[in-house]
């Protein structure tokens, strides 16, 4: 890492790379089923079916494991085989999640990695690509209609009224 760059503190680091790792995959995989599931290519899928892959923050040493199993993103335990680990920090995770740095940068920098099936991992790459970032505003991971039914502070209305 170059000096300047944001680095996760080490402190919280530490105390976070000491949380079990399975509850967090669990909080992983609803993310993952609320925002990118429904615009996955069927493809995909099917490439994803069955096989474990990890996403490992390397800085704070958390990683979390997961499999698409049963038509949605399922949370594994960790340990035993892994198809593709991709790994970064956890600032250049969130750069890539906003579209403000680009993974081939990152990769050919050596900031990005994945480990395992490259041909998966170039798969996920390019289909995550592909995707348009507004499926990912909240109001598009909610119900239809829910934020319609919310009360509203007073003096508060809603967009389009």
């Amino acid at each position: 890492m170059s000096t300047g760059e944001y680095a996760f503190p080490a402190a919280a680091g530490k105390l976070l790379s000491r949380l079990p790792a399975y509850p967090g995959s669990l909080l992983f995989v609803t993310g993952l089923n609320l925002a990118l599931a429904k615009h996955l290519p069927e493809d995909t899928l099917l490439a994803l079916e069955g096989r474990k892959l990890r996403i490992l923050a390397r800085d704070v040493g958390v990683g979390f494991d997961f499999t698409w199993r049963g038509g949605k993103f399922s949370a594994m335990q960790p340990g035993g085989e892994v198809a593709l680990t991709i790994s970064a920090s956890t600032r250049d995770f969130w750069l890539m999640a906003q579209r403000k740095e680009d993974p081939d940068t990152l990769f050919f920098s050596r900031r990005l990695s994945m480990e395992g099936d490259t041909e998966l991992g170039l798969m996920v790459k390019n289909t995550l690509d592909a995707i348009d970032m507004s499926v990912f505003t909240p109001a598009s991971m909610l119900p239809k209609g829910l934020l319609q039914r919310l009360p509203m502070p007073p003096g508060f209305r809603r967009s389009g009224n």
